[in-house]
């Protein structure tokens, strides 16, 4: 049986967080282990110097830095292929034939273009930077993905993709690539320290390799109910960040946890207490892997080519047909 091909990255600004984790990882663990799939996940360099140009000195360490958080968190590369962006060139030869009959109209329209030049600064108001959503579709359209695990709040980029597809075809008449279909995916907007979505950019976030007293600090200062001032006052949990995780890492006993806060028999620092012990007792055999890992810098750097490898096979043999239909020597 032909396994349907998925494909998903994330750039590598940094070590990842539980944002990371709950929103993307786990569900791409769930996948690479169902036998109808064939997996595909990288560690997008080339966005990441879309907006970090300046300090590209980091951005090979932090490549190393997502790769361990992948495979310590439970990728497994005898289960699904990984690797890096930049190592795969042919995507960057698919951009190019894209990029020539993509209407700039297109990728101008994307909600997130103009919303992260007002965040990051002017800076990134480059050519690279505008031109994102067209080799973000070729990550996709190089391996020929079919599914790309998203949130809701994704599909119109990769409604794009298939817009960008359909044009391809239409122009050149002949249907090379499928058009992706989104995996919808219950991607939770993680709350961060401050209650807006975790976000290393916000400093607000907890990391996979934080060390057990820097997560019982962070925990600490996390925002909460502003109506609860005292322990006797009854909360609510309902819009509290800190409950947002107690549904997660004390399942069983957040029922408990709602009722007592509610009551105003709970307060916020028991609650945060209960809420640092859970997050580092389910980090720790993560963060043991991610050490051991780590020591092995050099089976890291094996994991890594030998992805590159298979997939720039994969992303050559699509390259080979849509060079035949644009009639290029």
């Amino acid at each position: 049986m032909k396994k349907i091909r998925v494909l998903s990255g994330m750039r590598p600004t940094g070590k990842l967080h539980l944002g990371h984790l709950l929103g993307a990882i786990k569900n791409w663990k769930s996948l690479q282990s169902q036998d109808k799939y064939e997996c595909f996940f990288f560690m997008a360099d080339w966005h990441a110097l879309s907006t970090a140009y300046r300090h590209s000195e980091h951005i090979a360490q932090n490549t190393i830095e997502v790769a361990l958080d992948y495979m310590a968190s439970g990728l497994d590369p005898e289960k699904c292929t990984f690797y890096v962006h930049s190592h795969v060139p042919q995507i960057a030869e698919l951009f190019i034939l894209y990029a020539m009959i993509t209407p700039t109209a297109w990728v101008t329209r994307v909600p997130s273009y103009k919303g992260q030049i007002q965040e990051l600064g002017e800076d990134i108001d480059t050519y690279g930077f505008l031109g994102y959503p067209v080799l973000m579709a070729c990550d996709i359209v190089a391996f020929r993905a079919e599914r790309v695990p998203v949130g809701k709040d994704q599909v119109p980029h990769l409604e794009l993709t298939r817009e960008m597809v359909r044009r391809f075809h239409f122009i050149f008449g002949k249907e090379i690539f499928p058009e992706p279909e989104a995996l919808l995916t219950e991607t939770p907007l993680v709350p961060g320290l401050d209650a807006r979505k975790m976000s290393k950019s916000y400093d607000n976030a907890i990391y996979i390799s934080d060390e057990p007293d820097v997560i019982q600090k962070k925990i600490k200062t996390f925002f909460t109910d502003p109506e609860k001032i005292h322990m006797g006052d009854p909360g609510h949990p309902e819009g509290c960040p800190v409950f947002f995780f107690q549904k997660i890492y004390n399942v069983d006993i957040a029922p408990e946890i709602e009722k007592d806060c509610k009551a105003g028999k709970l307060g916020c620092v028991a609650c945060k207490k209960k809420l640092s012990e859970s997050i580092i007792k389910d980090l720790a055999p993560i963060q043991e892997k991610r050490r051991e890992l780590a020591s092995r810098p050099e089976y890291i750097k094996e994991i890594l080519m030998s992805g590159a490898e298979v997939a720039r096979g994969v992303a050559e043999e699509t390259l080979v047909l849509a060079r035949e239909a644009v009639h290029l020597l």
